[in-house]
């Protein structure tokens, strides 16, 4: 369910000049009244049990994924033994997008290690973080220290690092007219939540909307690793492998080493694969599950951070837990959710109790759906329907107001 865009008239908030009359900025957009409750009342909402993590349950999930990693690797061994081209050609595209699907696991196990959601000893969960989270080519210490970052920001229009929507004049359009600016206010007021337009300005044809879409799920994550791409912008190019970056503290720059040191060693073990074998071999059976798992990761936490109904807040009225309500539960049907340790279904609590044991966390989700009641958000929209459509609509907030929301 969404959050509340429109209240009753003696809560909403409304600047209002000296006699009576409504200007036409709304700092709040769309009425919303944000959510009251302290992260200690939600956390007092959830029985205690579902916060207790237990290692050796945590490491049979591990197993469980690396046996079914391996038992797809082995079927995708008889591929090149099918007859014809006209059998292998579909046999090789469904194991890449099984086996891209599957090892997503292993990368959240290793995102649940760098929460300390994994065990209760660090050293467990730095050792099996680093090496799940290195042999998917992902700088463990260093993507850590950068997520925790994005979770205590989230939501926050200056203190998030990664989906940040870019506001009206970093888009180089026109501020809003007086008479633009006033037709918002009536929509608002005549019960109207979307953001209409005749024409969006963004208007495009759809192969260009699904052209970028698939640039962005393919080549997103390894841009965000590289060039920061999709965070806040900085007068110098930053990256997740330097030891000294505004991303980090000095005092930090060891355990980027450590990461990128976990990087070397699996592009070492790459590059052997490919002499022994041949390059093309080790493309077909890693490199392009590889790709596929960046398209899941990247598909996965766009859904969960925008969308139309969900707000951003700037300083004077974020906080952490109004940030944390203000993501996404997804449903990617059974099979998927599963295998993906339901991320998907049960991000919002993910985010409001990140040290929260993931198998633990569709179940707390119900005592938090029934705390937060209209504060918590569900999106059934069909998974490709929906990445189309904020992709197209999500496009930019306003410079001004404290509590905005995407427009196109």
């Amino acid at each position: 369910m969404a959050p509340p865009h429109v209240v009753e008239d003696q809560v909403r908030r409304r600047i209002v000049v000296e006699d009576d009359t409504p200007v036409t900025k709304q700092q709040y957009e769309r009425n919303y009244v944000p959510m009251d409750f302290t992260i200690k009342e939600i956390r007092d909402a959830i029985p205690a049990h579902l916060f207790v993590r237990d290692t050796t349950k945590s490491i049979m999930h591990v197993v469980k994924d690396l046996v079914t990693i391996a038992a797809v690797f082995y079927c995708a061994t008889f591929i090149d033994t099918l007859p014809s081209l006209a059998l292998r050609i579909p046999a090789w595209i469904a194991y890449w997008i099984i086996q891209g699907t599957v090892m997503v696991g292993p990368w959240i196990l290793a995102h649940e290690c760098g929460h300390g959601a994994f065990s209760d000893s660090k050293t467990v969960n730095t050792i099996f973080g680093w090496v799940l989270h290195s042999a998917l080519l992902v700088p463990y210490q260093a993507w850590q220290m950068s997520h925790s970052k994005h979770h205590k920001g989230t939501g926050s229009m200056t203190k998030d690092v990664v989906f940040l929507p870019a506001t009206r004049s970093y888009k180089g359009l026109p501020a809003l007219t007086e008479q633009q600016k006033q037709e918002e206010l009536n929509n608002i007021q005549e019960g109207n939540r979307h953001d209409h337009h005749h024409e969006s300005i963004f208007a495009e044809t759809p192969i260009y909307t699904l052209g970028s879409l698939i640039f962005v799920l393919t080549f997103g994550w390894p841009l965000y690793l590289f060039v920061n791409f999709s965070g806040p912008e900085h007068p110098h190019w930053i990256n997740h492998f330097q030891t000294i970056a505004p991303l980090y503290e000095p005092h930090q720059a060891k355990n980027i080493f450590y990461s990128n040191c976990g990087i070397v060693a699996m592009t070492s073990i790459l590059t052997y694969l490919s002499i022994l074998f041949s390059p093309m071999t080790v493309f077909m059976y890693y490199g392009i599950p590889y790709l596929g798992v960046n398209a899941w990761i990247v598909c996965i936490t766009y859904l969960q951070h925008t969308d139309p109904k969900v707000p951003h807040f700037r300083d004077n009225v974020w906080n952490f837990q109004r940030g944390a309500a203000c993501t996404v539960d997804r449903s990617f049907g059974t099979i998927v959710n599963h295998l993906h340790h339901h991320i998907g279904d049960s991000h919002q609590c993910h985010h409001m109790f990140s040290q929260m044991p993931f198998y633990n966390a569709v179940e707390a989700t119900k005592h938090l759906k029934a705390k937060l009641g209209k504060y918590y958000i569900f999106d059934d929209t069909p998974i490709a329907k929906a990445l189309y459509r904020n992709w197209r609509v999500c496009r930019f907030v306003e410079d001004e107001g404290e509590v905005v929301f995407y427009k196109h």
